[in-house]
């Protein structure tokens, strides 16, 4: 007995020190965790800091552009139109003041939007301060306020630049007030693990908003008390110095800190503005996380040489009874039993889980199904071939399942379809088809064929795929927003300038106003589109459908000409006006019919249409049916239920955004209407809107 224990007890000990050597390995590289953890996370941060530094220095163009065009010949009343197409194209600028050399005012634009809440608390003598600053400061230099003492959110602040001595006045300074919340955005993204904290300077040196609570009110207790954390106070010196890198605060500091019972990896780096002063940043990372998975890793790796020890023990004693004869006799029933057992468990398992398992024999026959796939073949399924197990599914899907069937029992390999699209049983669905080969002595159950049902997965990850690309909406509209609403500003200042200088019976003057008012039209897109995910109701009023759809043909006349696509508009005077919003409205008809244009070949027809909804003749508080419909290429019917998603488009890279049918589709709900697509391929396409007409206006009676 002892010399077949001792065999056993050997490999128990050379378990037992590859598990220790494998713990000591880990707890020896626990440094080399930590250093990589610190790199990802600096990675991470000089990423976010460019971001924001970027951001800034979008603010310090816009300076430099009003410096510009503050210097330029011209009357007080052109440079502020221009200013203020500048302020109501960039959303996040509140104000925009401008001094002169002796640091009076002279100039004062307001945000239109905020304009009487800021009027009412407009912190002159602090942006008076800040044109100072500029002033003394050198060519070009950018001065930025502190928090301002009006603003409740703390992300209030004004950035100035000095004039040339040579501008027209005599120099002076330019302020703009800005909500500099937006521009810190990418920040916040650090954020998102709970063991993450943020310390964001301005650049005063007093924590924003975005700083983490504890670590704001713990810089704000430096100065009196340094000692207490050592750790923290050499970070902060470090980031007032505008370093960067990565420093390890200890556990105990850590605590003190509020950051949790571990030691934590502070990566710092400041973010510049060109001409500017810096604001220090700093991100620091709990290491609880990696500590946690250490202390798993160990405690699996030893339960897991206890249960193999424990395991190898059993088994030697089960060798040294095997021979004996009585206990071997013993041991065979006991085994019989069991198998019983474990068949009976067996079937009860397979009945219970949602994926369908059928056993075949070798002929291809059914000879077991459990409950998941039983209960949607016919009765007599048990005995029959799959043909006949799957009445409603076409021959070429049953021979590509007897192929899987036959090449897992050929090289006795499992084999497997993923993700594939079969017609079993009344409905097409997605299926995960698993081919598993048995031990070929038992012929009765040679193969298992395992179906798994991923039509409700795929519905789910559809649905979470539309409100990941909504989400994505906002933060695109943000940035459409800011890179397109300052040359359209301009673009409409030199239109208006130009318009002013012809005068209004130049020939060229009403072609700068249309320009002038296309502009305005996209900046009110633009802001549309900010409003995307946020789901406002309209500002609905009676608008006539007549005047509105020849706008809309003589606006796209031009480009079906140049197509060669006939557009025709057939509305019939009786239509009722529709609850809407006009831009909006001509939004949703010019993306309509561009569309439709798009999808037509040269010599195509697109046919605009206007009626009353059959649920109500009259019209009034009724609904208005209007169709665009095309005789082009047509949809396909699988993406017939994604051409509504955002981003989602057939056509070439550079020709689409696919927003445009989301936005339709969005502005038509958001007036109460209902939105339906009718398409095939090669037959054309049909949209037909249900737009809520608009209520009747109330009659007003005289008595004489």
């Amino acid at each position: 007995m002892r010399s077949s224990l001792l065999p056993v007890l050997l490999l128990c000990t050379a378990l037992t020190g590859v598990i220790g050597g494998a713990v000591h390995f880990i707890q020896r590289d626990r440094q080399a965790l930590v250093d990589q953890f610190a790199r990802e996370r600096r990675a991470q941060l000089q990423e976010a800091a460019r971001g924001v530094s970027e951001a800034l220095e979008d603010v310090g163009e816009d300076l430099r552009f009003t410096v510009e065009l503050l210097s330029q010949p011209g009357t007080a009343e052109e440079h502020r139109r221009e200013l203020r197409a500048l302020l109501e194209a960039v959303g996040q600028y509140k104000a925009i003041v401008v001094f002169g050399p002796d640091g009076r005012e002279q100039l004062r634009l307001l945000d239109r939007r905020t304009g009487e809440s800021l009027a009412r608390q407009y912190p002159a003598d602090e942006l008076a301060r800040t044109a100072k600053s500029a002033l003394q400061g050198p060519s070009g230099h950018i001065a930025s306020s502190p928090p301002l003492s009006t603003d409740a959110s703390g992300w209030l602040r004004a950035f100035a630049t000095a004039l040339p001595d040579d501008a027209p006045g005599g120099g002076g300074a330019v302020v703009v007030l800005v909500n500099a919340e937006p521009l810190f955005a990418p920040l916040k993204l650090l954020t998102a693990e709970s063991d993450t904290h943020l310390l964001l300077l301005g650049a005063h040196g007093a924590p924003t908003p975005l700083s983490a609570p504890s670590l704001a009110a713990h810089y704000q207790r430096l100065a009196a008390h340094p000692r207490d954390t050592p750790g923290f106070s050499e970070l902060a010196r470090r980031m007032g110095e505008g370093e960067e890198g990565s420093r390890l605060i200890e556990r105990a500091e850590a605590l003190t800190l509020g950051l949790g019972d571990a030691e934590v990896v502070a990566s710092f780096a400041p973010v510049r503005i060109k001409n500017g002063a810096m604001w220090p940043l700093a991100m620091l990372s709990s290491t609880r996380g990696l500590r946690s998975h250490e202390r798993n890793l160990v405690l699996r790796l030893s339960l897991a040489a206890l249960l193999v020890s424990c395991f190898l023990i059993a088994f030697g004693v089960y060798v040294v009874l095997a021979r004996s004869r009585a206990v071997a006799l013993q041991e065979s029933l006991r085994h019989a039993s069991r198998l019983a057992h474990l068949h009976d468990k067996t079937q009860k398992i397979l009945d219970h889980i949602p994926t369908g398992v059928l056993a075949l024999s070798t002929s291809g026959r059914i000879t077991s199904a459990n409950r998941a796939i039983g209960s949607r073949m016919p009765p007599d399924a048990v005995g029959a071939t799959l043909a006949a197990a799957f009445p409603q599914a076409h021959a070429p899907v049953i021979q590509r399942l007897e192929e899987l069937v036959d090449a897992a029992g050929g090289d006795n390999r499992v084999r497997s379809l993923h993700g594939v699209p079969l017609q079993l049983f009344e409905e097409e669905g997605h299926f995960n088809v698993h081919a598993v080969p048995l031990e070929p002595h038992q012929p009765d159950v040679r193969t298992l064929l395992v179906l798994e049902d991923l039509s409700d997965l795929r519905a789910l990850e559809g649905q979470l795929l539309r409100a990941e690309k909504l989400t994505t909406v906002g933060v695109l509209a943000a940035g459409i927003a800011h890179e397109i609403g300052t040359p359209l500003g301009v673009i409409r200042g030199r239109a208006e300038y130009v318009q002013t200088k012809l005068g209004a019976e130049h020939p060229q003057s009403p072609g700068l106003g249309t320009i002038v008012e296309q502009i305005d039209r996209v900046s009110r897109t633009i802001r549309q589109l900010l409003d995307f995910s946020r789901l406002q109701p309209a500002e609905s009023r009676a608008v006539p459908l007549v005047p509105l759809a020849s706008s809309v043909q003589e606006l796209l006349r031009v480009e079906a000409e140049r197509r060669r696509v006939d557009l025709r508009l057939e509305v019939s005077p009786t239509v009722p006006p529709l609850a809407a919003d006009a831009d909006q409205l001509q939004q949703v008809l010019v993306n309509l019919l561009l569309n439709a244009c798009d999808a037509c070949g040269p010599g195509g027809q697109v046919r605009l249409t206007a009626s009353l909804g059959e649920a109500d003749a009259s019209g009034a508080w009724g609904q208005v049916r209007i169709r665009v419909e095309d005789d082009g290429c047509g949809i396909a019917p699988r993406h017939l239920h994604q051409v509504f998603d955002p981003f989602f488009t057939t056509k070439k890279r550079g020709l689409g955004t696919g927003l445009g049918l989301t936005m339709v589709a969005h502005i038509v709900r958001n007036h109460g209407g209902r939105i339906e697509l009718d398409s095939a391929p090669g037959q054309g396409t049909r949209v037909t809107l249900q737009w809520p007409a608009a209520a009747p206006a109330r009659e007003e009676h005289h008595v004489g």
